[in-house]
């Protein structure tokens, strides 16, 4: 095999809780994550060049030593002692950049799946996963997908039962989030709200009850993030007047998703954002749920 096409999807926090921070710096984290349909296309072909070229229409992904796929492609390459080295990566960027959704580690995980594919290394999911959270602590997850809890600084993950079907909108404003500054403020309050009920999320999932698992939903940056940028809990009220069974900001944000019932409502909803101009990238999606498919 010297080519190979395959789809990085993103993924959003039903629930994001923080336990504590650690001694090393990295804070304790209990999430439930799920993957969308969205997805970022990569396209690789090996050849024996030496080298690795990532290209994509966002310029800064350009041959950019400092971006995830390249150095997924490189980590892949050492761990696995492979001498006659080349391939070239292409992406095709639709899940939103800098939004809480995991695009650049989705396609880091992507990147190491396709070289055990194009090099025929047989790696097993764990060892993809061991390699991977050298990357990032959301890239084993992004190797794994679908429905999942995520413990320790994210590598902990146990599968849950598959989520529910619904629409699922992401609106992202025009606007950029330091998730430093995010986690900074965090650990300065006095107070935490809007924690998530981790325990009757999964109990909702284990029920296929999408308006139980909505009641339990939470996440503990969501306020921090608000405070700075209102715009975020405009899109939410939006989405709620719409008939959104939740409306919820993921990671430290700025991207909310809202999560539907009634295919209409969410067209609808989908309408409202775009004509408001509230949003500089939106999207109308669906839940991934794995069901035996890989990539």
């Amino acid at each position: 095999m010297d080519s190979i096409r395959l789809k990085a999807r993103g993924k959003i926090n039903i629930g994001l809780d923080i336990l504590g921070k650690r001694e090393d710096g990295y804070h304790e984290m209990d999430m439930i994550m799920q993957t969308l349909s969205i997805y970022d296309e990569i396209r690789m072909k090996k050849d024996h060049s030496g080298e690795i070229h990532v290209t994509s229409e966002v310029d800064f992904l350009n041959e950019s030593e400092d971006n995830l796929a390249y150095k997924a492609a490189r980590l892949f390459y050492e761990t696995c002692g492979i001498e006659d080295r080349g391939v070239t990566i292409g992406i095709s960027k639709n899940i939103p950049i800098s939004a809480g959704m995991a695009g650049g580690s989705a396609d880091a995980a992507t990147v190491l799946v396709g070289m055990n594919k194009l090099y025929e290394t047989k790696l097993s999911e764990d060892e993809l996963r061991a390699m991977g959270v050298k990357l990032g602590a959301d890239v084993p997850y992004c190797i794994v997908r679908g429905t999942m809890r995520a413990q320790g600084v994210g590598e902990i993950l146990t599968p849950l039962d598959a989520f529910p079907d619904c629409q699922v909108i992401i609106a992202k404003p025009a606007i950029a989030v330091s998730t430093a500054e995010v986690f900074k403020k965090y650990d300065s309050l006095s107070k935490i709200e809007g924690r998530p009920d981790i325990e009757g999320i999964m109990d909702g999932i284990s029920h296929g009850d999408l308006f139980e698992i909505a009641e339990h939903m939470g996440n503990v940056l969501e306020k921090i993030t608000i405070a700075d940028y209102p715009v975020i809990d405009k899109i939410k009220a939006i989405c709620k007047s719409e008939g959104a069974v939740r409306a919820m900001m993921t990671g430290s944000g700025p991207t909310v998703f809202a999560l539907f019932n009634n295919a209409r409502n969410a067209r609808k909803c989908y309408n409202v954002l775009k004509n408001e101009g509230i949003a500089k990238d939106l999207y109308l999606t669906d839940i991934f749920n794995v069901h035996g498919r890989r990539y």
